[in-house]
């Protein structure tokens, strides 16, 4: 009767399931082997490494590589960070909760395309906060912060985008944790430093795993904010793989690209994992 029941269950998630793994499993293989030769659109399809071996020697990739992973885990980390302050905030009894609540959850209903336009009117050069400024007389003339180098504008709209969703994972953590706990550490003549230190975020450190993982491989595969927002002299992964797949119609070296915006998404959350992991398991003495 038991393996009846298995069955049964295997049966009823294999229409959905299979159908997952269908449409991930050969998509991944044909990006796969497109990238070594084969799949080509025009010529012969034979195996082949020089196009790993064109992208992975030209220095626009490394420029890519770095600024897309550079942006990718300072907006994942901004989120995290800012997401810990409003959890513990919002965990203390407030008047229209609700409503702070849904207006800090608004950005998930806004699509980034449109995020990143209405960013970019804010901070362009006669954009609000240059008009601002100019009206209040603290400056002379409009400051240069559209597409800046660095990438923060990126950034911004990063945390900003993904707050929401950490303040999900982190809070529903942090909600979870009891109040005769907290009240422990007090007791115990722990400060809010410490009692945060040694119990709320050991606590709460897998929902801080799961956050940075997923907002870190959002991000990175994330072309609408890199394109709209990002700056002029520097692709991103994604807008490089599609300037070289569409523009270029190089779609053997856009596979090599998006194979490594994958392997990087695989790295970044095995090294989140292997740092984290240890802080969530660690053993003391009470003192």
């Amino acid at each position: 009767m038991k393996w009846h029941n298995e069955l049964t269950a295997w049966l009823l998630m294999l229409s959905g399931l299979g159908t997952i793994l269908l449409l991930m499993g050969s998509t991944f293989y044909v990006v796969l082997v497109q990238s070594i030769g084969y799949f080509n659109l025009s010529g012969d399809s034979r195996f082949s490494l020089e196009y790993w071996q064109n992208v992975l020697q030209d220095p626009v990739l490394h420029s890519a590589l770095f600024y897309s992973v550079k942006v990718s885990a300072l907006g994942a980390f901004g989120a995290v960070l800012l997401s810990y302050p409003l959890a513990l905030w919002l965990r203390q009894p407030l008047v229209a909760r609700e409503g702070i609540v849904a207006v800090l959850r608004a950005p998930m209903f806004i699509p980034g395309l449109v995020a990143a336009f209405l960013f970019v009117n804010i901070i362009a050069y006669h954009g609000v906060i240059n008009e601002l400024l100019l009206a209040l007389g603290i400056i002379d003339e409009p400051l240069r912060m559209q597409n800046d180098d660095f990438g923060w504008g990126v950034v911004i709209l990063q945390i900003w985008k993904n707050l929401p969703f950490a303040l999900i994972l982190v809070g529903g953590s942090v909600n979870s944790i009891r109040t005769d706990v907290l009240d422990a550490a007090s007791n115990l003549g722990a400060s809010s430093w410490r009692r945060f230190r040694d119990v709320i975020f050991p606590l709460t450190l897998p929902a801080v795993q799961v956050s940075l993982i997923l907002i870190f491989i959002g991000a990175l595969g994330d072309f609408a904010f890199f394109s709209v927002a990002g700056p002029r002299n520097t692709y991103s992964l994604a807008r490089l793989m599609q300037a070289t797949a569409m523009e270029y119609g190089e779609w053997n070296n856009a596979a090599v690209i998006a194979v490594i915006i994958m392997l990087s998404a695989a790295l970044g959350t095995l090294l989140i994992a292997t740092v984290l992991t240890p802080l969530a398991t660690r053993k003391g003495e009470v003192k």
